[in-house]
């Protein structure tokens, strides 16, 4: 079983935040949604050394790792919005979902994410009840 939370890149010029919606909008079809809180800081990982080589294979260029801005969103929609086709501007990236505790999350990451993923879990306990 592989894990993923949503992810991408963020055009030129373009603000995180508007990235963040944009990139779950694209990816599961959801635009009911509201930003609670930010890392105030990126956060970084290394990809290890079998993964590096993979991904130099599939992407066709040498990745050293991720440098990530984390935000926490708050789903205010129906699940009938979720749509794992997402938006149809992209190729779909996501087989299935769930909804998952935050401990939930860090166990289901790859290890050599895990630290990022104490660390976001860290910034947004707080925030969550």
């Amino acid at each position: 079983m592989i894990f993923n939370d949503v992810q991408g890149g963020i055009d030129d010029n373009e603000d995180p935040k508007v990235a963040a919606l944009r990139e779950l909008k694209e990816e599961t079809g959801v635009s009911s949604a509201e930003i609670l809180a930010e890392v105030p800081y990126w956060l970084t990982y290394d990809f290890p050394p079998e993964v590096r080589e993979k991904l130099k294979h599939q992407w066709g260029s040498d990745w050293k790792g991720q440098a990530q801005k984390w935000f926490l969103l708050k789903f205010t929609g129906k699940e009938e919005e979720i749509n794992l086709l997402g938006d149809g501007s992209e190729k779909p990236e996501f087989g299935e979902w769930s909804w998952m505790t935050p401990e939930q999350i860090v166990e289901h990451a790859v290890d050599f994410k895990k630290p990022v993923y104490n660390k976001v879990l860290e910034v947004f306990t707080p925030y969550l009840h």
